[in-house]
């Protein structure tokens, strides 16, 4: 993400650090990665794996659970860092790449990369296969500025299907998510659109960054800068007609970085910004309170 938190924001970050009463911080991130965007945890070689967004390499690095050293690196070859903003899996433990990142609402090469499991083991890959996609709601490059709604920082895999949820630009920001829908397999495709979900008024509290699906497919969070939207107690990919409550994190950070490591257990990231944040964290949804 390039949009950088404002000065005056950044103050209210610092007075916001009094300290997390449920959120741990496990360890720094190592100096190289200044702007993690996604992670997943893998079980078979226990590692989280990361990337960062435009302007950095086709890389993913897999980070000691541990200590949070890079273990492994890995080029994706053909596929150009244009902006990965999330990486997710399926049950079989492939990763996929979102290189979705859409700041402006102009691209037109929007894509998921798939990086088959059994590659993790080399130094330089090649997706699997590339799946491309657009929005048949957007019939502006860009649209108006009220209508900012085609940038995405966070999905999953569920079923064969990609779920994308949007990360709000609009003048006027009023906490409006879009729900899209795109198969996980090699081609391009129109996106469909699930619905829609709102969060709050405030975009600095309120704008999604990441999402996450529980192992057991029952929950799934959206992550923002203080706070997790959970979704719960759906049936299918019926998300939206689930239970929806908003989990504060008791921290305020540029939160970019959010997975399961089991059904219960979250590990998110962030940014360094004004000195504030680049640390990975644990959190236990039961520990959060939720928001009113």
């Amino acid at each position: 993400m390039k949009n950088s938190i404002s000065i005056v924001i950044a103050f209210f970050l610092i007075a916001c650090q009094n300290g997390s009463e449920t959120l741990v911080t496990l360890y720094n991130l190592p100096k190289k990665l200044k702007e993690v965007s996604g992670i997943i945890y893998t079980e078979k070689n226990n590692l989280f794996w990361t990337l960062e967004d435009s302007g950095n390499a086709n890389k993913i690095y897999g980070l000691n659970v541990k200590n949070g050293t890079i273990e492994k690196t890995i080029t994706i070859e053909n596929a150009p860092n244009v902006d990965w903003e999330d990486i997710t899996k399926d049950k079989e433990g492939n990763l996929y790449i979102g290189d979705f990142g859409n700041n402006d609402n102009v691209r037109k090469d929007l894509c998921i990369y798939k990086i088959d499991k059994n590659s993790l083991n080399q130094e330089n890959t090649i997706p699997a296969y590339k799946i491309s996609f657009s929005y048949p709601e957007q019939k502006k490059f860009p649209p108006k500025k009220t209508a900012m709604f085609f940038d995405v920082e966070g999905f999953i895999e569920f079923k064969n299907n990609f779920y994308l949820f949007t990360k709000n630009r609009s003048k006027g920001f009023d906490g409006t998510v879009l729900v899209y829908k795109i198969p996980n397999k090699a081609g391009f495709y129109q996106a469909v659109l699930m619905g829609k979900l709102k969060t709050c008024n405030n975009y600095n509290h309120c704008v999604i960054t990441s999402a996450a699906i529980s192992p057991d497919a029952s929950k799934i969070v959206l992550l923002a800068h203080d706070k997790v939207v959970l979704l719960e107690n759906f049936k299918g990919d019926n998300f939206l007609k689930g239970k929806q409550s908003e989990l504060k994190l008791g921290h305020f950070s540029q939160k970019e970085a959010v997975c399961f490591k089991n059904n219960e257990t979250l590990i998110i990231a962030d940014e360094k910004t004004n000195k504030i944040g680049g640390n990975v964290y644990e959190v236990s949804l039961s520990k959060l309170k939720s928001i009113p």
